[in-house]
C-alpha cells in the first residue's frame, strides 16, 4: 500500500507554540508511517526532530499588523508557492496539502487543482477576532470549502471556527502530539540547573516557557516578585520581541530573574529545575504546550487568566483571579512555596491526566485516520 504523502505550509517570522506545535504534527505523522515534508521561511524550526523541510520565502503571517505588506505581497508569493509545490509534485505525487495560518489558508484555496491535491487545515487557537465577521469572515469560509477536513487543536478553537460559519463535520479536535518519554521530570537535570542559577534546595522556582510577545502576559509574573519573599526565583525560557523590555521590568530583582532562550528539545529539563509552571495567555490562546510540558514534567500549572486554562484540570493547578493580577497570582505562588505535598500531589495528577491525552503514540494514530479519510475522500 502506497504511503500517505502530506505537503506541509508552514511560513511564519516567530517561533511560537503554534510554530513548534505544527512540526510536533509532522513527526506525529511520519511516525505514524506518513511520508511528510514540510516547507517553511525557518528550517530551524524543526531541528531536533526528523521532520524534512525546504525553505521558501512568503513574507509573515497575516494580522492586523502586517496586512498592507502581505496584501502588497500576495500574488507574488502564490504564484511561488505554485511553482515550489510543483517541483514537490514533480519529486513525488503528494496526497495532502496541510496548512496552518490565515494567509497560507487563503492561498491554498486559490491553488490549481493538480496542486491543491486534498487540503487539508491545522487550527491552533481560536478564530481571530479579525475573521469572526465583515469581509474576513467570508472569505474565510469560502477558503474552508475547500479543505476536505480541520484538525483543531482543543475544543474551544472548534467552536470559534463553527460560530465563524465552518461545518463541523469537518472538524475534529486533535490535542497536541508529544512524547511522554522524552518531556519527562530529570532529577539529575534539576540539580545541575539549579546549580547553574544559584538557587538552593529551599529556593522555590517558577518556571515561564513562552513566547515573549506583548500579547503574553509575562509582565505580570515578573510584577509579582514584588509581593514575595527573596526566596523565590523566576527562570522565563523563551524569545521575542518583548525580551528586552521584560529585563528591564526585572532589573530592579537583583538577579532573581533568569532569561534563557527556547529551550527546544530540553523544555524537560528546565522545568525539572522548576517547582511550579506559570502560564500567562494571549487573549487568544488554543491549547497552550507550557502547560503540556508542564504537566508531563510533573509540576503544577498556574495560569494568570483563563484564556486557554481548560486543560489545566481541577486538582492539576491553579487558574488565577482576578485575571492577570500579580498580587493575586503572587498569592497562589506563595501557597504553593509553603505546601510541597500539594506540589507533588498536583504534579502527579497532571502527569497522569497528560498521558491520556498528549501520548504521542495515540495521538498520531487520530491524526492518520483524519488525513487518510481525507484522502479517501
Amino acid at each position: 500500500m502506497p504511503r500517505l504523502r502530506v505537503i506541509s505550509v508552514q511560513t511564519s517570522s516567530e517561533r511560537g507554540g503554534g510554530e513548534y506545535a505544527g512540526v510536533n504534527l509532522l513527526a506525529a505523522l511520519r511516525r505514524a508511517g506518513a511520508d511528510v515534508e514540510l516547507l517553511t521561511n525557518d528550517p530551524g524550526v524543526a531541528e531536533g526532530t526528523d521532520v524534512p523541510t525546504r525553505t521558501i520565502a512568503m513574507g509573515p503571517k497575516l494580522s492586523r499588523r502586517t496586512a498592507g505588506r502581505v496584501a502588497a505581497g500576495f500574488v507574488p508569493w502564490l504564484v511561488r508557492l505554485g511553482r515550489e509545490l510543483h517541483r514537490a509534485r514533480a519529486r513525488a505525487p503528494y496526497d495532502v496539502l496541510l496548512v496552518h495560518y490565515k494567509k497560507e489558508q487563503l492561498m491554498c484555496a486559490l491553488l490549481p487543482r493538480r496542486l491543491r491535491a486534498v487540503i487539508v487545515w491545522a487550527e491552533w487557537g481560536p478564530l481571530p477576532r479579525e475573521f469572526a465577521r465583515g469581509p474576513a469572515r467570508w472569505a474565510y469560509r469560502l477558503a474552508a470549502r475547500r479543505a476536505e477536513a480541520i484538525v483543531a487543536v482543543s475544543e474551544g478553537t472548534a467552536r470559534s471556527l463553527v460560530a465563524a460559519g465552518v461545518p463541523s463535520a469537518k472538524i475534529t479536535v486533535v490535542p497536541n502530539a508529544l512524547d511522554p518519554d522524552e518531556i519527562a521530570f530529570d532529577p539529575r537535570a534539576r540539580e545541575r540547573w539549579r546549580r547553574d542559577w544559584g538557587a538552593s534546595p529551599e529556593t522555590f522556582v517558577i518556571g515561564v516557557v513562552a513566547r515573549l510577545h506583548p500579547v503574553k502576559r509575562n509582565d505580570v509574573v515578573i510584577d509579582a516578585l514584588a509581593h514575595l519573599p527573596l526566596d523565590v526565583m523566576l527562570v522565563v525560557a523563551g524569545a521575542g520581541p518583548e525580551e528586552e523590555a521584560l529585563r528591564r521590568r526585572a532589573a530592579p530583582y537583583d538577579g532573581r530573574v533568569r532569561f534563557l532562550p527556547t529551550p527546544r528539545g530540553y523544555v524537560h529539563e528546565i522545568l525539572s529545575a522548576c517547582d511550579v509552571v506559570v502560564f500567562a495567555p494571549a487573549p487568544t490562546e488554543g491549547a497552550p504546550q507550557a502547560i503540556a510540558f508542564g504537566h508531563l514534567v510533573g509540576r503544577p500549572v498556574v495560569a494568570t487568566a483563563e484564556v486557554g486554562a481548560d486543560e489545566i484540570a481541577p486538582g492539576t493547578g491553579t487558574i488565577v483571579s482576578p485575571p492577570h493580577d500579580p498580587a493575586s497570582l503572587a498569592a497562589t505562588l506563595r501557597a504553593y512555596r509553603d505546601d510541597p505535598d500539594r506540589r507533588a500531589a498536583e504534579g502527579e495528577r497532571g502527569r497522569r491526566l497528560a498521558l491520556r491525552r498528549y501520548d504521542i503514540a495515540h495521538v498520531s494514530g487520530a491524526l492518520l485516520a483524519v488525513f487518510l479519510g481525507a484522502a479517501g475522500a
